[in-house]
């Protein structure tokens, strides 16, 4: 009987200990930078409202006057945001190494179904429309998959990435995949956006740097023939190429969104017209909601406004930067590299776009253009780096 006992204590005592050694491996303890959350919800407040300020004259006209349909559906989808973001903040982020695969396999499986059943948007096929008019789009999912996919493959095999086999071809093969099933959606900027994602995480995981650079030389050339040469890309790719080159080029199509976003940067001065006086968001600026709303957020806060948000911008890409360095585990600070770079890519060329330095590519920007699934899935992101950031050996503000 003795015996018996002390069996079943023993199973006891190790079931309590396996629960609570699973337990601390699930949830995670420590400080959160405060310094990078204070930064996004300032971005997020000043977007949420920019957004409202941007989009209600188009929603009155189109959505069966209601200004607010935009900036109520957005809204929902950053509460639901915050709540991922905080629960992701609390989870430890090595969990999620163990659901790279799945992951990898429905993202895939969206970006291939997406191509067969789609809303009816022109030739474009990016979003699996679901109920209620909500849609989703798999690419955004795609962009934090990536990162996912190439912080764990990387830090597995990190002792060979100096190799051309392990440090080029099998990360560029990951990367061909996602960018090959995007550029099928005709979706040129996040196929852009997914490459650059995934030659930044190569780069910081240490890809041999002189095939690194050989590398850049070929897009490099790549680019200036597309430039010299627009008819090469798919006709609304070459369009958009001739329409960016040729300032006259069909002004009342492919260039209308452009001009009257340069006129509302050009209006706003230095100072801005005044939050909420924007002219050019009555249909002007077609859906100043979605990819030009920096243009409308330029016309109302002026130079001194916009510069301000960059400067937020570029200081999150920073500190997410510091966050990264300071972890000692080279998943967490891969998958923190991932998430400052997409969010630092995406501001610069969409800022390109809307002052008409880049072609008009159709890139969103972060925090503050419309979009229920970008939000959601930069929310969890900024949730992953809270993660990073309890485990990096911080200093407490």
């Amino acid at each position: 009987m003795a015996e018996g006992s002390q069996r079943i204590n023993k199973k006891q005592k190790a079931s309590k200990d396996a629960l609570s050694i699973k337990k601390s491996d699930i949830l995670i303890t420590g400080s959160i930078d405060i310094p990078f959350l204070g930064i996004t919800v300032a971005l997020l407040t000043i977007g949420l409202i920019m957004l409202f300020s941007a989009s209600y004259p188009y929603a009155y006209y189109y959505e069966n006057h209601n200004s607010y349909y935009f900036f109520e559906r957005q809204l929902i989808f950053t509460v639901v945001g915050l709540a991922a973001m905080f629960i992701m903040s609390k989870i430890n982020y090595k969990l999620l190494k163990a659901f790279t695969t799945p992951l990898l396999i429905f993202t895939l499986g969206c970006l291939v179904l997406v191509l067969f059943y789609h809303t009816n948007v022109g030739n474009f096929k990016r979003w699996i429309p679901l109920f209620g008019g909500i849609t989703f789009q798999p690419s955004d999912l795609a962009k934090f998959t990536i990162i996912l996919t190439l912080a764990s493959y990387i830090s597995d095999y990190y002792r060979h990435m100096g190799t051309f086999k392990y440090g080029i071809c099998y990360p560029l093969g990951i990367i061909a995949i996602f960018c090959g099933l995007i550029v099928m959606e005709h979706h040129m900027s996040c196929t852009i956006l997914m490459f650059l994602i995934g030659a930044s995480l190569m780069f910081a995981g240490g890809s041999n740097w002189k095939l690194f650079a050989f590398g850049l030389g070929v897009i490099v050339l790549v680019v200036f023939l597309v430039i010299t040469f627009p008819e090469l890309l798919e006709n609304y790719a070459g369009e958009r190429i001739r329409a960016w080159l040729d300032k006259d080029y069909d002004p009342s199509d492919a260039r209308w969104q452009t001009n009257n976003s340069l006129y509302a940067i050009g209006s706003g001065g230095l100072f801005g017209v005044g939050l909420g006086n924007s002219k050019q968001k009555y249909l002007y600026v077609s859906e100043p909601q979605n990819d030009f709303i920096f243009s409308i957020v330029c016309e109302e806060l002026g130079f001194v406004g916009a510069a301000l948000i960059i400067i937020l911008f570029g200081a999150l890409v920073v500190r997410g930067f510091m966050i990264a360095a300071r972890c000692k585990d080279r998943f967490g600070s891969l998958l923190v590299v991932g998430v400052v770079a997409q969010i630092g890519i995406q501001v610069i060329f969409n800022i390109m776009v809307v002052t008409d330095t880049f072609p008009n590519t159709g890139i969103a920007l972060p925090f503050f253009s419309y979009g229920g699934t970008a939000m959601l899935m930069l929310l969890f992101e900024i949730g992953v780096v809270l993660s990073v950031s309890r485990k990096s050996n911080q200093q407490k503000v």
